[in-house]
């Protein structure tokens, strides 16, 4: 194992400069868990710990460590766990709201591109793919759909020649990771050591494709069922692996509900006037459809928005209102 191999490149190097004199020393995050992160560093990887100092700074939890990022780290003079002292500068962050609560949370951290994987069975949904989209163009990586289990459908072509006009420019391609096609398709993302994430619902497929790009089982896979076709929830936490093919891929827990988080500085600017109306909806979770002291629909009611552009908005599967920042 190298930094090398996990990404590292000369950008790091400056990045990491100002940190080189204090005695430190760079790695990069490739597992998170509750009480320690494990971070490779050159030819070994350790258990490590953030700082207070790292800790009382960060404005929010998303500014702390996360898989993928890369670390400086003060190696501990004992057995104990090194402490990271500073995460360099990110070239990409995929973030979304957290479950249930109203704060970002961090998925992945300096990824290349991001395989929205999806899967045509019982559970496929145009407007979630739509919100995966999102989630990815704002995190500054590049998005790729693969769609899965294409063996299973007749009706196939059909269902990625809509995806294809939802998603103009976005790669895509259809595999099958249990029959193993298709998936050689995948394998120039990774050229150069470039790091790649993989997001979807639970059951699509992930944790199996993982172990087609690895070449090796390292992630657990379910049985699929038979009424549905669907497979079952195996990741539990985010990982980075490393291939001996060249560069890195990262899974990550299948997500039910996808609820994106929303700057200032995020606002699409196709739609920033309805993104900024939302803002000012009553509830965090206004659809604007049928909930009170709705500002869009007020907006709309006063013609300041037609209800043409609030539908084209909806199409592309943006989760709506206060409820996606």
């Amino acid at each position: 194992m190298s930094l090398a191999a996990l990404g590292w490149t000369g950008r790091h190097d400056q990045d990491f400069a100002a940190h080189a004199g204090d005695g430190l020393v760079p790695g990069r995050v490739v597992g998170e868990h509750r009480t320690h992160y494990r971070v490779a560093i050159d030819m070994a990887e350790l258990t490590a710990t953030p700082t207070g100092r790292l800790r009382n700074n960060a404005l929010q939890r998303s500014d702390l460590p996360g898989v993928g990022d890369f670390v400086a780290l003060r190696l501990a003079a004992d057995d104990g766990p090194a402490t990271i002292e500073a995460v360099l500068p990110r070239t990409s962050a995929l973030v979304r709201k957290a479950a249930g609560e109203r704060r970002p949370q961090l998925l992945a951290a300096n990824v290349d591109a991001v395989f929205i994987v999806t899967a045509l069975d019982g559970d496929f949904n145009l407007q979630r793919l739509g919100r995966y989209l999102a989630l990815v163009h704002d995190s500054g990586a590049a998005p790729v759909i693969v769609v899965n289990k294409s063996d299973l459908s007749l009706e196939a072509a059909g269902t990625i020649g809509q995806i294809a006009g939802m998603a103009p420019g976005v790669p895509i391609h259809a595999i099958s990771a249990r029959g193993q096609t298709g998936i050689r398709e995948l394998e120039p993302y990774f050229d150069g050591n470039r790091t790649v994430a993989l997001v979807g619902s639970s059951g699509v497929g992930k944790s199996t494709l993982t172990n087609l790009l690895l070449g090796h089982e390292a992630q657990a896979t379910g049985e699929v069922r038979t009424h549905d076709n669907r497979g079952r929830h195996t990741t539990t936490h985010r990982q980075l692996f490393l291939r001996t093919q060249g560069g890195a891929i990262m899974d990550t827990p299948g997500m039910r509900g996808l609820e994106l988080w929303v700057t200032a500085e995020s606002i699409e600017p196709d739609f920033e006037d309805i993104e900024a109306f939302a803002l000012e909806c009553r509830f965090r979770n206004c659809r604007h459809s049928s909930e009170p002291a709705c500002a869009v629909r007020a907006a709309i009611a006063r013609g300041d928005l037609t209800a043409e552009r609030l539908a084209d908005y909806a199409k592309l599967g943006r989760a709506a209102g206060g409820g996606v920042r």
